[in-house]
C-alpha cells in the first residue's frame, strides 16, 4: 500500500491516540518524531492573542535540530495564563524525556476550545502511550492526521515526490481546520515533513512562500484562531546535494511545496464547517498588489456572496457590491465579472447570459469568480466556501 501520509518521507515516525481530552472518545493526541533530528521552520497566527503552544513553539523552532512534535486536540490551551504556558512546556519536557532530547528540541501545538486548562495527567500518560506506538507506516501517519482533527469531518493529507540532484525527495503534509479560518494564517494546524537536505534559512523561506500563496489565500469565516501553526520538518535523509542557495533545486522544491500546500488548502475549504461548495475569487488588473488581495478577500468573505453560492444563485450583483465596498480602486466603465467562463457583468453593466447556465456553474463543487478591476496590472486570488445553515448549527453548539 502506498503511503500518502506524513510518514512517507524518510526518517519520520508518528502515532495518534485517544488520551481522554475529548468527551466524544475520538483521537486527541498526536505524536511525530524524527530520531535523527530535523531542521524545522514554522509560521503562526497573526492574532495578537496566542495560545501557550504558539508562544512555546515560536521559541523552540529556533533550535538547530528538532526531534519531535506533540499535538493535542479538543483543548486550545489558549487564554490559560501562566499555568497554561507551564503545561505547554510540560508537554515538551515529557516528550523530550521519552526520546532522549532536550525540551527546546520539541515543538508543541494545541487546538480546540479556548479557556480551559489541559488535563495534564491524561496528556502525560497519553504521550507515553503514543511514543510506544510510533511507526513509519501509513496507518500511523493516518492516525496522526485523525488525532489533530476537531470539527473536521475527514483527515486532510497530501504527498509529492520529486527528483533533486539525482535523488528522490518526498514531501508530505496534513492539516486540520474547518472554522475560524482567515488570512493570515488560514491553516489552523498544518504539519509538513520532507527528507530533503536543505539549510534552515531556506527551509523557512520556502515554507513562508508556500503558505503565502496557498493556505493564506483561504477564508472560511473571516476569523483567525489563536492557535494557527504551520510546521515543516526536514530530515535531510534523501541524500540530495544539500540546498544552501536559491539554486534550480531550491526553486523546484518551492514549486512542489506550493502545490502540496494548495492541495491541502482546497481540502480544508471543501471540509469547512457546513460547506458544500468552494470557490476561487480571481482578481485581475488591480491598481496595486494590495488592492488585488483586498478585493479578492472582500468577495470571498462577503456573507451574501457565500449564501448565494450555497443556493447555486448566479447573483453577480452581490459580487459587484462586495467589490464596491472593498475600498479598492477600479474603473467602473470597464469593471467586469465572470462566473466560470460565463461573462455576467461587462464594462460596468449587466451582460447577456443564460441564467440557468450560470447557476449550473455556481452549483458545481468548485468554480471560479473572475473580476477585472481595469485599474492596473496586478492580480491575486482567495479561496472561499459557501455559508450554510449547518455552519450556524455547528458553531452554535460547539462549546456545549
Amino acid at each position: 500500500m502506498s503511503n500518502n501520509t506524513i510518514t512517507a518521507p524518510k526518517g519520520f515516525f508518528s502515532a495518534g491516540i485517544y488520551c481522554g481530552i475529548k468527551a466524544s472518545g475520538k483521537p486527541d493526541l498526536a505524536f511525530l518524531t524524527c530520531p535523527t533530528g530535523a531542521k524545522a521552520a514554522a509560521v503562526f497566527t497573526t492574532n495578537k492573542i496566542t495560545s501557550a503552544a504558539v508562544q512555546v513553539c515560536k521559541k523552540h523552532v529556533k533550535s538547530p535540530s528538532v526531534y519531535a512534535v506533540v499535538v493535542n486536540s479538543g483543548n486550545a490551551n489558549s487564554c490559560t495564563g501562566r499555568k497554561g504556558l507551564n503545561n505547554a512546556i510540560g508537554m515538551c519536557r515529557r516528550t523530550a524525556g521519552l526520546i532522549g532530547a532536550e525540551p527546546h528540541q520539541v515543538l508543541v501545538a494545541s487546538t480546540g476550545i479556548i479557556g480551559k486548562q489541559l488535563p495534564m495527567q491524561k496528556i502525560n500518560d497519553g504521550i507515553k502511550t503514543a511514543f510506544e506506538k510510533v511507526s513509519s507506516s501509513a496507518d500511523a501517519g493516518l492516525a496522526f492526521a485523525r488525532a489533530i482533527m476537531t470539527t473536521d469531518t475527514v483527515p486532510k493529507q497530501a504527498v509529492r515526490k520529486i527528483q533533486i540532484s539525482g535523488k528522490s525527495v518526498t514531501i508530505a503534509g496534513t492539516t486540520k481546520g474547518a472554522g475560524m479560518i482567515a488570512p493570515n494564517m488560514a491553516t489552523t494546524l498544518c504539519f509538513i515533513t520532507t527528507d530533503i537536505a536543505i539549510s534552515k534559512v531556506l527551509l523557512a523561506r520556502a515554507l513562508k512562500t508556500a503558505i503565502d500563496v496557498s493556505l493564506n489565500k483561504l477564508t472560511v469565516d473571516g476569523h483567525q484562531s489563536t492557535n494557527d501553526t504551520a510546521i515543516i520538518l526536514a530530515s535531510g535523509l534523501a541524500e540530495n546535494r544539500p540546498i544552501t542557495s536559491s539554486c534550480p533545486g531550491y526553486k523546484k522544491f518551492v514549486k512542489v511545496l506550493v502545490d502540496l500546500c494548495d492541495d491541502l488548502a482546497r481540502q480544508m475549504a471543501l471540509d469547512a464547517e457546513g460547506a458544500t461548495r468552494i470557490f476561487k475569487v480571481a482578481i485581475k488588473n488591480a491598481a496595486t498588489k494590495a488592492d488585488a488581495a483586498k478585493a479578492a478577500r472582500a468577495v470571498a468573505e462577503y456573507p451574501l456572496v457565500k449564501c448565494a453560492v450555497n443556493g447555486a444563485d448566479a447573483n453577480w450583483g452581490r459580487i459587484i457590491c462586495a467589490v464596491g465596498s472593498a475600498g479598492v480602486r477600479f474603473n467602473l466603465n470597464k469593471l467586469s465579472c465572470k462566473l466560470g467562463n460565463i461573462t455576467v457583468f461587462k464594462n460596468g453593466a449587466p451582460a447577456n447570459f443564460e441564467q440557468k447556465e450560470a447557476s449550473r456553474v455556481v452549483a458545481q463543487k468548485e468554480h471560479t469568480i473572475t473580476i477585472n478591476l481595469a485599474a492596473g496590472a496586478y492580480s491575486d486570488f482567495c479561496y472561499g466556501c459557501d455559508l450554510s445553515r449547518e455552519y450556524v448549527a455547528i458553531n452554535a453548539d460547539y462549546h456545549t
